[in-house]
């Protein structure tokens, strides 16, 4: 029997424009409260929702938990790519020959200190596999543009790369199927 996943990115972060962040623990904008409430009323009822552990997406878990009277779980497989040594920094100021190097190579490539696209990767499908044992039919995912893009192929069956140019707004509601 399938189950319908609502894979539902954060609000909008309280971070400049141009600052790499994966990881980076930002908080939301002041506009949280209107953005989730438009979130809730998009998301049909889960019975569950699981959440990255980052506030960014937490604030957006625990908010929609409350307003559907479901329960909330929260694991760290659904944490945004890390960027290694690229955090907190802006694009512009990142070397230009490392940024290349990722560019060439956007699944394998790791930031210094970071992880692949590929890494993150596996763990998102490690993520759904256990979704996939649990008893709940209808499950709220709260994470980010780039594990939801990782969860998007796993359930496409396509290559990640392919969705890389896929615009992914924030608090955007997505459904989909996971299949036994």
């Amino acid at each position: 029997m399938a189950k319908t996943l609502y894979l539902v990115r954060h609000t909008t972060p309280q971070i400049a424009a141009g600052i790499c962040y994966g990881q980076t623990d930002v908080a939301v904008t002041d506009s949280f409260i209107d953005e989730a409430a438009e979130v809730s009323d998009w998301l049909p009822p889960p019975e569950l929702i699981i959440s990255s552990p980052l506030q960014r997406s937490q604030r957006l878990a625990t908010f929609l938990a409350q307003a559907h009277h479901c329960e909330l779980r929260s694991d760290d497989r659904l944490m945004e790519m890390h960027f290694g040594d690229w955090e907190g920094k802006a694009w512009q100021d990142i070397a230009r020959s490392e940024i290349d190097a990722w560019s060439a190579d956007t699944l394998h490539y790791a930031p210094p200190s970071g992880e692949s696209a590929q890494q993150m990767s596996l763990r998102v499908q490690s993520m759904l596999r256990d979704v996939a044992r649990l008893p709940q039919q209808h499950i709220a995912l709260v994470a980010h543009g780039g594990s939801i893009r990782a969860a998007l192929a796993q359930l496409a069956g396509i290559p990640l790369p392919q969705t890389l140019g896929w615009q992914i707004d924030y608090g955007a509601v997505i459904g989909a199927q996971l299949r036994d």
